[in-house]
């Protein structure tokens, strides 16, 4: 019997080594990684590069850690740092605080829950399996995330119903999503002027792909968004609401989504996005166009699935537009010309700038398409003129009209059966009386020039 009981012995030292943990007290301290060091019992030790995080450890609410000008180096077993309560960096030096995994095998997890007043400046972490920010106040400030597993949550950083700031960040070639939140809640991140290369390197998912929003408007402004290398070809951006949760508005500005799989997909009910100087470009990695190649894809099952475009470049893609079954979609109005350039999508040696697949009509005044000959821009659109069961595509008039070298006396044309607009792109109702100068008419022999004396 005797024998036995040192192995007995070792078998529970063991398992308490494995199950070990270290929870701050909630009593409102500050922690730096010295600080745990002394107060916890080996669960944070000294390491030859800086400190090693050996067992799970929680910072509970009221407590804050603190990562300072005293770490350069954090290498983390397969532990959750848990903060309840905050977590700050204040590195003002001008290398990063780098947060690895202790080895090819062990990936760190972190989750912020119920946290506030985290601001996590000027890091760099590796090897994680992920970080989940659960109703929590989180700022991501110069942070850059590489060779993310997804071990722990589908991104390297999933969002649950709350709306953190992810800004100047760069993401490189993480197993799954760079952002992610889910369709059974509501988040609105704020996405600010970061990196997204080649992500998503072990599924098949857009970088960035968000579920319904919350109260505030999703921000995706300043960013790049590309993929570099041929086996890992994925999507740039999705936001979904398949389940018709709440309203989302989303805002997707200045951003330049390039070399993927597709640029922009918006889909589900209640969305209402503002689109405006955005570049998709080249997005054409797709070797079957029926799963994917749009610079933007908007495909509502309601009309309440709403964008508005503006100022936008997409070239390149095997698809320019593709609007599918409902939807609501403003590409420029008489009064608001769209001024998005829209030309050389193809596929198949047939080129799509607009395929409108669906019996919604679409509103595209004032936009470049390329050419100023109506009839090329007119076999580029799919809409009603190809197919009685589609919606209409108003695309006239076009950024160019004033290229238009034909010019007529008004006494030539009927004018009461023609549509009017000023070189400015202004339609003129017919009640009003012209003033003397040069107009476009549309008839059904297409368009000219006219001069009013």
């Amino acid at each position: 019997m005797k024998k036995f009981l040192p192995v007995f012995l070792f078998f529970i030292s063991l398992t308490s080594v494995l199950n070990a943990q270290w929870v701050s007290p909630g009593n409102g301290t500050s922690y730096t990684l010295p600080d745990l060091v002394n107060v916890t019992d080996g669960a944070v030790t000294q390491g030859p590069d800086g400190f090693l995080i050996n067992t799970d450890l929680t910072i509970s609410t009221n407590d804050v850690l603190v990562i300072d000008n005293q770490v350069s180096r954090i290498d983390a077993a397969a532990i959750l740092l848990t903060i309840n309560g905050s977590m700050v960096c204040t590195n003002t030096g001008s290398n990063r605080v780098k947060f690895y995994g202790l080895n090819e095998t062990e990936h760190f997890k972190i989750r912020f829950e119920n946290a506030v007043g985290c601001n996590i400046k000027k890091m760099y972490f590796s090897d994680g399996a992920g970080i989940k920010v659960i109703e929590s106040e989180v700022t991501f400030d110069d942070v850059k995330f590489v060779y993310f597993t997804r071990d722990y949550c589908n991104a390297v950083i999933d969002v649950f119903n709350c709306d953190p700031v992810i800004k100047n960040c760069y993401f490189m070639l993480n197993q799954s999503a760079a952002i992610s939140s889910p369709a059974n809640g509501q988040a609105s991140p704020q996405i600010l002027n970061c990196d997204f290369d080649t992500n998503v390197t072990d599924i098949n998912s857009p970088q960035i792909n968000l579920g319904p929003g919350g109260q505030d408007t999703i921000r995706i402004v300043g960013n790049e968004i590309y993929t570099i290398m041929a086996q890992w070809y994925v999507g740039g951006i999705s936001v979904a609401d398949l389940m018709g949760t709440g309203s989302t508005k989303v805002l997707l500005k200045d951003n330049i989504i390039r070399e993927g799989r597709y640029g922009y997909n918006q889909q589900g009910q209640t969305i209402s996005s503002v689109i405006e100087g955005n570049q998709f470009l080249n997005n054409f990695h797709e070797e079957n166009p029926m799963n994917g190649g749009s610079g933007i894809s908007i495909y509502g099952s309601s009309t309440n699935n709403k964008a508005i475009l503006r100022n936008n470049v997409i070239t390149g893609n095997l698809w320019g537009i593709t609007a599918i079954y409902l939807h609501d979609i403003d590409l420029g109005t008489e009064d608001d010309w769209g001024n998005n350039e829209i030309h050389d999508n193809y596929n198949s040696g047939v080129i799509y700038d607009l395929y409108n697949n669906s019996a919604c009509d679409i509103t595209a005044v004032g936009n470049k398409w390329g050419t100023i000959h109506e009839s090329d821009i007119e076999d580029h659109i799919v809409h009603q003129t190809d197919d009685p069961s589609l919606g209409l595509v108003t695309y006239i008039p076009f950024v160019g009209y004033d290229q238009i070298e034909e010019t007529v006396d008004s006494n030539d044309i009927n004018l009461s059966e023609a549509t009017i607009y000023t070189i400015a792109g202004q339609r003129v109702n017919h009640s009003e009386t012209l003033n003397p100068g040069v107009y476009i008419v549309i008839t059904e022999q297409g368009a000219k020039k006219i001069v009013i004396r």
